[in-house]
């Protein structure tokens, strides 16, 4: 299947005019993570990662998160572009979301400005927010981008996509 990506009207950006390798950004709006009742990261200095055919991943610093609730898993991964990536269980009183937390902890170079900021799968949380709209997370549950009404697609993650 080959992608046919959709015009983005004025004001919306198109996953497909997004480069690869991927590209950070900082972002001003403001950033909502909440769990189970509690915001669990709340940031104005967020920065997104954009890449071909993805919905933008937002990474928020250290310092803008309720880190006691995230606990370090065993779970490891390796991307090709950021490299090493650890994992993270978010728990809130009797509420568990596996894995659903991650960060880089020595990123390459061209990633350092993420070095100290974790990023969250929207699916995973009660909700995210970019300002104030509610976030939907990107199609699949390989990805963690972050899906709103100034994006569009289509979007790596839904049926079909995999050969991308």
């Amino acid at each position: 299947m080959k992608p046919v990506p959709i015009t983005p009207k004025p004001g919306q950006e198109s996953v497909w005019d997004y480069p690869r390798p991927p590209r950070l950004e900082d972002v001003s709006k403001q950033i909502r993570v909440i769990f189970n009742g509690i915001i669990l990261a709340e940031t104005r200095r967020a920065k997104r990662v954009l890449e071909t055919s993805h919905p933008p991943v937002y990474y928020l610093p250290g310092e803008d998160i309720k880190l006691e609730y995230l606990v370090e898993t065993t779970q490891k991964s390796w991307c090709e572009w950021k490299g090493r990536c650890l994992y993270y269980d978010v728990i809130v009183g009797d509420k568990k979301a596996k894995a659903a937390a991650w960060r880089y902890p020595q990123p390459v170079a061209e990633f350092a400005g993420i070095e100290n900021s974790y990023a969250f799968y929207p699916a995973a949380m009660d909700a995210c927010y970019v300002d104030d709209e509610l976030v939907k997370p990107q199609p699949g549950n390989f990805y963690g981008g972050w899906v709103t009404s100034d994006i569009v697609g289509p979007f790596k993650g839904e049926p079909g996509t995999m050969g991308w």
